[in-house]
């Protein structure tokens, strides 16, 4: 079965492209947090896990 492409050109556009830094992250402050969990679980009256449409 023949190969797709050499492997000695394995990661050639990867190592190519520029580095750019990551945008810094910043968690939401406890408030923020606590209002949204609110808004999820009372409000909106989604359940815990991944069933978060009934």
């Amino acid at each position: 079965m023949p190969t797709h492409g050499s492997l000695s050109k394995a990661g050639k556009v990867r190592s190519q492209t520029p580095k750019i830094p990551p945008r810094p992250k910043t968690s939401p402050s406890p408030r923020e947090r606590v209002k949204r969990n609110y808004e999820k679980r009372i409000v909106l009256g989604r359940k815990p896990g991944q069933n978060w449409i009934s």
